[in-house]
């Protein structure tokens, strides 16, 4: 497992938001007040949506404090899982899942797109500043391989061509609409055209 980068360049303080707030408050009332700390995952995942998509040390001490858990637990939470980002990855941040069953219908043409169109390496933010991408483990959407997630949402049923159509519209801030590129609907079976003379075989 790679070792996660810390940004050398920190904000000092860090405050949820009055909406993020609300919202705090409504995720701890699903736990008991003794086991609060248990909500620490979604309040990092709320700090990252509103910190443009990564965590800053100071949102990890504001959680531990609200949470009245050490700083040091919040920190280990968000170091090991690897949705959680702790320098600046862009506004839209394009993950490639390069597992087996991706790697198998393309996915090295979608890294290749990704090193042309936004930055040669990754974790380094485009030309434009808004975008950024990086190679993952299985996203879990296998029967629609090769994909690729940006923020929320998923990107399937990829060729080159659709790729790179994806990937010009995120560096000109205009996302074009997630879903299968091959119209699939969710993971139903892809349609196959039968002719007519096949129909009567």
């Amino acid at each position: 497992m790679s070792i996660k980068k810390i940004h050398t360049s920190q904000p000092k303080e860090f405050k949820f938001s009055g909406e993020n707030m609300r919202k705090v408050e409504q995720i701890l009332k699903k736990y008991p007040e003794k086991n609060k700390k248990s909500a620490v995952m979604p309040l990092l995942y709320l700090a990252q949506r509103q910190n443009d998509n990564w965590i800053p040390l100071a949102a990890m001490k504001f959680i531990a404090k609200h949470l009245s858990m050490p700083y040091i637990s919040v920190y280990e939470v968000a170091t090991f899982y690897s949705m959680y980002n702790l320098e600046p990855v862009g506004k839209h941040f394009i993950q490639v899942c390069t597992t087996t069953p991706c790697l198998l219908r393309g996915a090295d043409k979608i890294v290749k797109l990704c090193k042309e169109n936004i930055s040669p390496n990754e974790h380094e933010i485009s030309k434009k500043g808004n975008c950024s991408w990086t190679e993952v483990e299985c996203l879990g959407a296998c029967v629609s391989a090769p994909m690729i997630q940006v923020n929320d949402n998923y990107y399937e049923d990829l060729d080159e061509k659709s790729t790179k159509e994806i990937l010009i519209s995120l560096i000109n801030d205009k996302p074009l609409k997630p879903g299968s590129y091959r119209g699939r609907k969710n993971t139903a079976p892809e349609k196959i055209s039968i002719n007519e003379e096949d129909k009567h075989a």
